[in-house]
């Protein structure tokens, strides 16, 4: 994924009320603008690090500027627009680069399933094989080499678990997809320490049949793609 037009940077100087950042400006002037991600962003906005925006040329829009990637001072990359996440596992998939996940002839986006209401993701069909549910999570949140899911307790992402799980039980094939979209990390595990029934609930759909599968990301001001395998753990 190219980012057009190019991304502009400033230096972040705070973030509040979820969806609003301010940033500082090479010219030293200050702008608000608009953050997609609802989390925690532990790690992730601290206050001096360089923030890469996009602009949108929509006139209706309150913000015109939102916040896409994070290079921390450390020299990590970020992606924090969660909304990209998606597209990058989408775009993979049909470039080949997710060998675990080849073969299908056929993608389907935010269709309905499930006792819960749910939407999937992503849904690959193809002749003579189940089909497979994809639920795609952003991971961002680093500690100790490792990156952790999630970084706030999620009651949604439990009904996702459990939506997984009974497509398992019917005979569908379903995958929990970690796009890993910060640079520094190595390896992903459930976040017991933040919501240890999202982890209970992981462990127990792995072992009905539900697929992890992690994929880290090459990231900077001109794009993201999704590349790199890395291993998942239920430490």
């Amino acid at each position: 994924m190219l980012f057009a037009p190019p991304l502009q940077s400033g230096r972040l100087i705070q973030r509040y009320k979820r969806f609003l950042a301010d940033v500082q400006l090479t010219d030293g002037s200050e702008m608000t603008m608009h953050c997609a991600n609802t989390g925690a962003m532990t790690g992730c906005a601290t206050p001096g690090d360089t923030v890469w925006y996009s602009t949108s040329d929509n006139l209706k829009r309150k913000y015109a500027h939102s916040w896409e990637l994070t290079q921390t001072q450390q020299g990590h990359w970020i992606c924090v627009n969660t909304m990209r996440a998606n597209t990058l596992v989408q775009e993979a998939i049909a470039a080949g680069r997710i060998k675990e996940l080849s073969g299908y002839t056929k993608v389907r986006t935010e269709v309905r399933y499930g006792e819960e209401n749910s939407r999937i993701d992503l849904l690959l069909q193809a002749e003579n094989r189940p089909d497979c549910y994809i639920e795609v999570k952003s991971v961002t949140l680093l500690q100790q080499g490792c990156g952790y899911f999630p970084d706030a307790v999620t009651l949604r992402g439990q009904k996702h678990l459990r939506e997984l799980a009974q497509q398992v039980q019917n005979g569908q094939r379903a995958v929990l997809f970690f796009a890993v979209l910060h640079t520094g990390i190595e390896k992903v595990a459930p976040a017991q320490h933040i919501d240890p029934q999202y982890a209970k609930l992981l462990a127990q759909a792995c072992a009905l049949g539900v697929e992890v599968i992690c994929y880290g990301a090459q990231i900077n001001a001109e794009g993201i793609e999704l590349n790199n395998p890395l291993p998942f753990g239920l430490y």
